[in-house]
């Protein structure tokens, strides 16, 4: 009987998987009881066996043990007093994930559902997305378990006032620079901002992005994500000779991202026929009219139910889930994490969709991931599809260094064209290392070859 021995090939693979899994294996028993967090670690790691077949030497110099292990976590308490004078204790963090090349750049998200798995999870990707725009920014994200809703503006100022008192000896615009996410928006990034300018005395615009215009933010900013992840479907479709002239879009989320995916859609001929909040989604088989969902999310922060009581022939139901049930060519996940699991990724794939764009971060779980492309469907992937937002506050920083301010025509052409080198770079990659077409695989391996190179510049730090 003979005895096949494996080729060298063969065994570098395994050595890879490996690696890999040993490298999995040790982020789960240092940081139990994480799901989200795992999740990422094990969405990106898995693709990246084949460059450490590849290339070993990412393996011997310990680049991976390093990347997963944040430089710094904070966590601290965030004081308010509330309309009523009753005092309220919240949890704040900031994880300052990886400086190689650049200062820590990443949004704050206050939303009850915020914790360190979140945090983590949410810097990790940070790491290759913000590789991927071809900007001078490392990974980072903070946040709080803080919820505005239902908040006053006195209160929102309270606590951003709280918050900044504590976060502030952790930026500056040499050092980690955060943003906006999900429940940061224009009034709270104000109010943080200018509590460090109140406490350091120094007017240092680059230090957070996001801002409004008259004090050192970018035109353009408000819309990034939303064209963004426009900008990325636009060139899977183009490769396949299609486009979003006439087709029929689905977008979660009726927030800044989701708004401004709908109207990019809109300008590029689609019919975007629904949205939806935390509550429910809206059906509006004529198309939803994006002005009176900029209304009502924008200046009246109302909920997208009451998109129905100016639109009757619109229909409006309970729960988010269901919204992936209605078919469309294209579906534009902008709302949050694991929104679209296995089964509504093959009802999504039943009812005909062709390509999948992630506007939030980490939308799809793994299972929906797997769905989508084992069934042909294009699929951008959260952090080459979502990274226009960061690509522009990048961009804001840039003008901020400078005391220059550009026109919304200038940094949106910035924009359309970092997208387009996004996508370049992410097929690129997943072809030299042997799985054309998958952007999740090409997308990770540029992002990480970036980071990689550097540490490996920088010596053991």
């Amino acid at each position: 009987m003979t005895i096949l021995q494996p080729t060298p090939s063969d065994t570098q693979t395994q050595v890879a998987k490996d690696y890999v899994n040993g490298v999995i294996a040790t982020v789960k028993k240092r940081n139990p009881n994480e799901p989200e967090f795992h999740q990422a670690i094990k969405e990106i790691l898995d693709s990246l066996v084949p460059v450490f077949e590849k290339q070993p030497k990412y393996m011997e110099a310990g680049i991976l043990e390093r990347l997963v292990e944040p430089e710094r976590q904070i966590m601290f308490r965030v004081p308010w007093v509330d309309d009523n004078g009753k005092v309220h204790v919240n949890r704040g963090y900031r994880v300052q994930y990886n400086s190689a090349i650049g200062p820590y750049k990443g949004g704050l998200r206050f939303h009850p559902s915020v914790n360190s798995s979140i945090i983590k999870f949410l810097g990790f990707e940070q790491i290759f997305k913000n590789a991927l725009t071809g900007q001078p920014i490392g990974g980072g994200k903070g946040g709080s378990d803080f919820d505005p809703k239902g908040k006053s503006d006195n209160e929102i100022m309270r606590f951003c006032q709280s918050f900044m008192t504590e976060l502030y000896r952790h930026l500056d615009h040499d050092t980690d620079v955060p943003a906006g996410d999900i429940g940061v928006g224009g009034r709270e990034i104000g109010y943080l901002f200018g509590q460090y300018k109140r406490i350091k005395n120094q007017f240092q615009a680059g230090v957070l992005t996001g801002k409004g215009v008259g004090y050192g933010g970018s035109l353009a900013r408000t819309e990034a994500t939303g064209y963004g992840t426009v900008y990325f479907v636009s060139e899977m479709l183009k490769d396949k000779g299609l486009d979003f002239e006439g087709k029929t879009i689905v977008v979660s989320g009726s927030g800044n991202v989701a708004i401004y995916a709908i109207e990019k859609a809109h300008q590029f001929g689609a019919t975007v026929v629904a949205c939806s909040d935390s509550n429910g989604y809206v059906y509006d088989k004529n198309g939803i009219n994006l002005e009176t969902v900029k209304r009502l999310k924008e200046v009246e922060r109302k909920r997208i139910s009451e998109y129905v009581k100016e639109h009757p022939h619109a229909e409006y139901y309970e729960g988010c889930s269901g919204i992936w049930s209605i078919p469309c060519d294209i579906a534009l996940p902008c709302a949050t994490q694991n929104e679209i699991d296995e089964e509504s990724a093959k009802t999504l794939v039943a009812n005909g969709v062709i390509a999948v764009g992630e506007g939030a971060n980490m939308p799809s779980t793994l299972e929906a991931i797997d769905v989508f492309l084992n069934s042909d469907v294009l699929f951008g992937p959260a952090k080459a599809a979502n990274a226009g937002g960061v690509a522009v506050s990048a961009l804001e920083m840039a003008q901020n260094s400078a005391r220059v301010s550009w026109s919304f025509e200038e940094v949106d052409a910035k924009l359309h064209e970092i997208m387009i080198n996004i996508y370049q770079q992410s097929m690129k990659a997943s072809v030299e290392y042997g799985h054309p077409g998958n952007l999740v695989y090409g997308a990770n391996i540029a992002g990480f070859l970036k980071v990689a190179d550097a540490m490996m510049f920088h010596g053991i730090i």
